[in-house]
């Protein structure tokens, strides 16, 4: 295989809640969608695989080049409020087939005055009384407020009820997969119908203690790391691949790896394959990297 820093074109994601901030503010391209609620930038996910821009695998998807790629990174823009939901955890008997868990973290890029997350509960509930809410439409009553600003991670473990409020922009680091189990929408209605309900699922898998903030510069668990860099940056792609994602500029900035140099800015993606080794990024960047544990 080629080890060379592989820009990519993300998989977008419309859905009701999203805005428009990615296509405007990052150049992210709708392709003539309403909305862009969501850009997978780095995904070999068969749900949305990103695209190789440049390179000896230009036009492939990321899916195609990677069978069993351990994390999905994204762009999120919450217009509305998301659904309330969980994701469950790799053991968890509720899975189906082919299905993982999803342990998660957020990196607040920007957050109107206000804008809150909903994580985990104000107190620890029974399942009855978990049931009981999501049947009666009280689980907002129960759910606890954060207000976020912009530079702030979140760690969500697998298991945490949770939910991105309006007005947040933000992006994610996960494990690789696609499975959420939805407990309360608001009401909404998609296609003049309302959006699935995943209840059962989410009363098997939901942890029922408050939830416990974590406010770091760095995240570290069992699946990913995840930290903030700014200006000059220069690391290793050794054991690991590593997921460079560019969030802002001032002037021309430039990656240097395996020979190559390769202008970045605002919204980019990059993967640097396990084995290409040292990179360094030069110029007034700001950004994410992130790397499979």
């Amino acid at each position: 295989m080629h080890r060379y820093p592989m820009k990519l074109t993300p998989h977008i994601s419309e859905t009701v809640w999203g805005g428009d901030r990615l296509v405007k503010e990052y150049g992210i391209d709708p392709r003539g969608r309403a909305n862009c609620a969501e850009a997978w930038v780095l995904s070999a996910h068969p749900n949305g695989s990103s695209i190789v821009q440049n390179g000896a695998y230009a036009g492939m998807g990321l899916s195609e080049l990677y069978a069993n790629f351990p994390i999905l990174v994204k762009l999120i823009d919450a217009q509305d409020d998301l659904s309330i939901q969980v994701h469950p955890r790799d053991t968890d008997s509720v899975l189906l087939p082919g299905e993982a868990g999803k342990t998660e973290c957020w990196y607040i890029l920007d957050a109107k005055p206000g804008a809150k997350l909903y994580l985990g509960f104000k107190r620890a509930i029974t399942r009855d009384e978990f049931a009981r809410a999501i049947e009666e439409q009280t689980l907002t009553d129960h759910v606890r407020a954060f207000e976020v600003h912009a530079g702030e991670f979140y760690f969500i473990p697998a298991g945490t009820l949770h939910a991105i409020g309006r007005g947040v922009l933000l992006a994610e680091v996960q494990q690789n997969s696609d499975t959420t189990y939805r407990v309360y929408d608001y009401g909404r209605l998609q296609n003049g119908a309302p959006r699935q309900l995943h209840v059962e699922q989410a009363l098997a898998v939901t942890d029922l203690a408050p939830y416990k903030p974590s406010r770091k510069t760095r995240i570290e668990c069992e699946y990913f790391s995840v930290e903030e860099w700014r200006g000059d940056y220069a690391g290793s792609a050794g054991e690991s691949f590593v997921s460079l994602l560019v969030l802002d500029h001032a002037g021309d900035c430039t990656l240097f790896c395996a020979g190559m140099e390769l202008p970045v800015g605002r919204g980019d993606s990059v993967l640097i394959p396990a084995g290409a080794g040292a990179f360094r990024v030069a110029g007034s960047c700001w950004g994410l990297t992130a790397r499979a544990n």
